[in-house]
C-alpha cells in the first residue's frame, strides 16, 4: 500500500490536493537529502480535507529547488484518496490520524502502513517530527504534544504560545513518533488560509535549520493546556444547527473554542429534556458527560467551567470525530 520514493516524484509541487492520488498512486513516503542528519520528519493529508500541509512542504521545497536542504526530509503523504474527493476521509475507511502503533485501531492495510512508516524511520532515524492539520472550526494556532519533556514542549512552542497537552485518543502519528524523537501535531486553523500557510512553512523551516532541540520553550509567553475528556454527540440523536433537530446547537458555536465557559453556558437547545444529548469520556474512558453538562428547561448548558477546543459546524466532523475536548490549563510562562 506504501510507496517509498527517494527522490520528488515528477509533477510533485506542482500538484493540487484532488491530483496526488493519481500521481503517488496511494499513500508516499518520501525521503530527500540534505547537509545533515537525521532527518526532519513531516506528515501531511492524514485528513484529506486538510491542504495546509501539503501546500506548506510544496513551497519549502520550491525554495530550496536545485540546492541541498539543509537537513534531510523525510515526508509522509497520507490519505490522498480522501484529497482526490475534499473529504476528512471516505465512508468505510479508517482514520489515517487513529491507526499509529500504540492504538486499538482494527487490522488493516491502512494500520500496517503506518507501522511501516514507523519501523521505516526507525532504522533511519529521526531529529523531529512534525504532523500538520487544519481545524473545520474557528480556532486559534495551537501545537500539540503527548509528553511535556522540555525538547517536545520546545518544539510546540516554536509553532505557537498556545500548547496542547493530550494523553487521548491514541494511535495519533505524533503519539507514535514521540517514541523515537520530539514530535508535535500543528493545527494550522483553517484550510485555505493564507497565514495558515505562512505559519506551516516558518515552523518546516526552523525545522530543517535546527542543529539541535533546545531544552527550553522556545518563548517566554506560553500556556500549556491538558485534554481531561472527549465530548461526542449520542449516535441516536439528530443534531444539527436548525431549529428542527434534537440537538439544535447554537450557530456561534464554534467562536467558543479556547475560551474559559462559564457554568451555565448555552450551547444548544433539546428537543428531548429527559435525554443528555452527548457523550463524555475522560482520559480513561469514565462517563463524565454529567460532570460537565446538563439539560435544562431545554436547553444544552454548561454544568462546570470548562474550556473547549475543536468545536466546528462541520456536522460530518462531528460525527466522524467528536464535537468537541475539554482542556484545563495546567502551565504557563510569564503572561501566559
Amino acid at each position: 500500500m506504501l510507496t517509498e520514493w527517494n527522490e520528488l516524484p515528477p509533477g510533485f509541487l506542482e500538484a493540487a490536493p484532488h491530483e496526488l492520488e493519481a500521481l503517488l498512486d496511494g499513500p508516499a513516503l518520501i525521503h530527500l537529502a540534505g547537509r545533515r542528519g537525521p532527518s526532519l520528519f513531516v506528515s501531511v493529508l492524514l485528513h484529506g480535507n486538510e491542504t495546509t500541509g501539503l501546500e506548506a512542504i510544496q513551497q519549502v521545497l520550491s525554495r530550496h529547488s536545485g540546492r541541498p536542504l539543509p537537513r534531510d526530509l523525510s515526508l509522509f503523504v497520507g490519505n490522498v484518496a480522501a484529497a482526490a474527493r475534499g473529504r476528512r476521509r471516505l465512508d468505510g475507511q479508517p482514520d489515517y490520524n487513529r491507526l499509529w502503533p500504540g492504538g486499538d485501531a482494527e487490522d488493516s492495510p491502512e494500520r500496517r502502513m503506518a507501522a511501516e512508516v514507523v519501523d521505516i524511520m526507525r532504522g533511519r532515524g529521526c531529529f523531529a517530527s512534525i504532523d500538520i492539520h487544519n481545524n473545520t472550526g474557528v480556532n486559534p494556532h495551537y501545537g500539540c504534544i503527548n509528553r511535556l519533556s522540555p525538547r517536545y514542549v520546545h518544539l510546540a512552542t516554536l509553532f505557537s504560545r498556545i500548547v496542547v497537552y493530550f494523553t487521548q485518543p491514541r494511535g495519533v502519528q505524533s503519539m507514535a513518533f514521540a517514541e523515537l524523537c520530539p514530535a508535535v501535531t500543528v493545527e494550522c486553523g483553517q484550510a485555505g488560509s493564507r497565514h495558515a500557510l505562512g505559519h506551516a512553512v516558518e515552523l518546516i523551516e526552523s525545522g530543517l535549520h535546527l542543529t539541535g532541540i533546545p531544552e527550553h520553550p522556545a518563548r517566554e509567553a506560553f500556556a500549556v493546556y491538558h485534554t481531561v475528556a472527549v465530548v461526542r454527540v449520542r449516535p441516536d440523536v439528530r443534531f444539527g444547527f436548525e431549529e428542527a433537530a434534537d440537538l439544535a446547537l447554537l450557530e456561534d458555536l464554534e467562536t467558543m473554542n479556547f475560551r474559559e465557559l462559564p457554568v451555565g453556558t448555552v450551547l444548544g437547545r433539546v428537543r428531548n429534556a429527559d435525554v443528555m444529548p452527548l457523550i463524555a469520556l475522560d482520559n480513561d474512558g469514565r462517563s463524565v458527560a454529567d460532570d460537565y453538562f446538563e439539560v435544562k428547561n431545554g436547553e444544552l448548558r454548561t454544568r462546570a467551567h470548562l474550556v473547549p477546543a475543536m468545536l466546528t459546524r462541520d456536522e460530518r466532523v462531528i460525527r466522524q470525530d467528536c464535537l468537541c475536548y475539554v482542556m484545563e490549563a495546567i502551565e504557563s510562562g510569564p503572561e501566559g
